[in-house]
């Protein structure tokens, strides 16, 4: 979809090896739902904190792709099932990037919800299922969800204290699903849950939603709250380069394994060998102020 936006902000990051980056948060609301600012007033505060692109997702509420006052718009929404009681299964999907709004009511099922977003040519991405207990078996019964969040502020901040997805991701991951993290904000009150995490998208901000969104699925971003991360194979050699952290930790579906813990100040480089029966292999980092990032999950 060509698009006429006027945007502000036309230099990007460029990363460690000169690829240049958007810096991206694909999760908040407004007082179009549940959230405690405006859309005008939520994109001021995103775009002085440097972000290129925000998707607005207000429960059940589509707002199409544009700008508000030189930030541009990824069009979103959430949609959120199943009450607040997770023994009896509870989901929340984000449709990011849908060139219309879906055809959706809240009875529909997760998987009509994944289904709905596809046709309307978006993006399917589970949101925070450390917070809404979200198990592997239960994702295993899903077809079609195009990414998950490793991290998500407002479940931080707000009630639960489970920002953190990255148990989810791995048992999901010994079970062959293997999905694109992304790290993002959820933001509700924008008192402390704002410009908390993004990712770092390879990408313009000229670029189509189209390329974006294909930017997304094929993985060409880091998740963050503020590191550089970048994690390579070569044969049975992991390799993660980042930014000056103090801790450098690998993950896969060994219980313990060598080489998978790297402690240290500036550490800018970590490499493990994988052991030959591992399935997959992801990285993450931790600079000196406690902030992390994430990379994408390697398949073995």
């Amino acid at each position: 979809r060509a698009r006429k936006i006027r945007l502000e902000k036309m230099t990007m990051e460029k990363d460690m090896f000169g690829v240049s980056r958007l810096k991206v948060n694909l999760h908040m609301h407004t007082t179009l739902s549940d959230g405690s600012k405006t859309p005008e007033e939520a994109a001021e505060i995103y775009k002085k904190a440097g972000y290129d692109v925000v998707a607005i997702t207000d429960h059940w509420i589509h707002r199409d792709s544009g700008e508000i006052g030189g930030l541009r718009i990824l069009s979103g929404a959430e949609y959120n099932i199943g009450g607040g009681d997770a023994s009896t299964g509870v989901y929340h999907i984000l449709g990011i990037g849908c060139s219309k709004k879906p055809n959706l009511t809240q009875e529909a099922g997760p998987q009509k919800i994944i289904d709905e977003i596809h046709r309307c040519s978006g993006i399917a991405i589970l949101a925070h299922p450390a917070w809404s207990l979200n198990t592997a078996q239960q994702a295993a019964a899903l077809n079609g969800v195009d990414a998950t969040e490793i991290f998500n502020s407002v479940s931080d901040e707000g009630e639960s204290s489970r920002p953190y997805s990255g148990d989810f991701v791995d048992t999901a991951a010994c079970q062959g699903l293997f999905y694109p993290l992304v790290a993002d904000d959820d933001t509700h009150m924008y008192n402390c849950d704002e410009t908390k995490a993004w990712i770092m998208l390879e990408a313009k901000i000229t670029d189509s939603d189209e390329a974006l969104l294909q930017a997304i699925k094929e993985e060409k971003f880091y998740a963050t709250k503020g590191p550089e991360i970048h994690i390579r194979r070569n044969g049975d050699e992991i390799t993660v380069l980042c930014s000056p952290v103090s801790r450098i930790s690998f993950f896969s579906n060994a219980v313990w394994a060598p080489e998978r813990g790297h402690r240290g100040t500036g550490l800018t480089k970590a490499v493990c060998h994988v052991q030959p029966w591992e399935k997959f292999i992801r990285a993450e980092v931790t600079d000196e102020q406690g902030r992390k990032a994430w990379s994408k999950v390697i398949r073995l």
